[in-house]
């Protein structure tokens, strides 16, 4: 009896997620284990009188809520190995690798996080993003073999490589995309959300240009009274650094939750942006 209870347990243990419900093993492939105790829901509780939404298991958004952070409150690291300048601007740090060249700045981020999700999911055909010059990367044709060469705004993908689905292959297409994408080319690939109300975990306040910047929603509780929500936002910056939790600075007791209840300019650490650029993936 004893060895048919310990098997049972040993199967859900290894093949069933309590947080994602799939047979799916670990989520966070760049991880070699992952720590549920360092997750954000058990390192970051909503304030008082709000609760988390429910969410689907295997949705990206329950994937955002629960990434890994680093433990305790480590310093930001940028991707030379040095100390970001300013140490006051987040609340946690993701446990997730930056990489040593300057590459996943603000916007690199968020598609790194968007295509790791994909990946786990094997939804290998939505794995595409855009180079600045308007020209679509797709990881399907990447598998195959096909390379791009970049002449100025031309592009133009040649099969040069055998067909490969590992996640090394998988981490040397994100290298290219983020060479030749940033906030400029990725705010165009979002949908606007008219209503800030409707604000949603894994949208993204963008601004694109030369210089830009682009945040993430990686979490959000509502108040079920008032129905009024709260969220977290994560970003990397420039140069490329650790992926991190924002504080609020305009709220210290909120912090590091901001409120929908903001004016025109929602004001986080580094980079202020406007109601009108909370976007939305497709």
């Amino acid at each position: 009896m004893f060895k048919k209870y310990y098997l049972t347990f040993f199967l859900l243990f290894f093949f069933c997620n309590p947080i994602f419900g799939e047979i799916r093993g670990n989520p966070y492939l760049w991880l070699g284990r992952y720590e549920q105790a360092n997750n954000i829901p058990n390192r970051i509780e909503p304030p008082p009188g709000y609760q988390r939404v429910s969410l689907e298991h295997t949705s990206f958004q329950n994937w955002l809520r629960h990434l890994p952070l680093k433990s305790g409150h480590p310093p930001v690291y940028l991707h030379s190995g040095e100390l970001k300048k300013n140490q006051e601007a987040h609340y946690a740090v993701i446990d997730i690798d930056t990489g040593s060249e300057d590459l996943q700045q603000c916007a690199d981020a968020i598609i790194r996080l968007r295509a790791e999700y994909l990946f786990w999911r094997e939804k290998y055909d939505l794995i595409k993003f855009n180079f600045t010059s308007g020209d679509e990367a797709k990881f399907e044709d990447w598998i195959q073999g096909y390379r791009p060469i970049v002449i100025g705004n031309f592009v133009k993908w040649t099969k040069r490589k055998k067909p490969d689905l590992s996640y090394k292959a998988f981490r040397e297409y994100l290298k290219i995309v983020f060479i030749y994408a940033g906030t400029y080319s990725y705010s165009k690939e979002l949908l606007p959300i008219e209503n800030i109300s409707e604000i949603e975990i894994g949208d993204v306040f963008i601004q694109g240009g030369f210089p830009g910047h682009a945040i993430i929603v990686v979490d959000l509780s509502v108040n079920p009274k008032t129905k009024k929500k709260v969220f977290l936002l994560s970003q990397s910056y420039m140069p490329a650094q650790d992926i991190h939790i924002l504080k609020n600075p305009n709220n210290k007791e909120l912090s590091p939750w901001y409120s929908e209840d903001f004016e025109k300019k929602l004001v986080t650490p580094e980079w202020i942006f406007n109601k009108t650029q909370l976007r939305r993936m497709k």
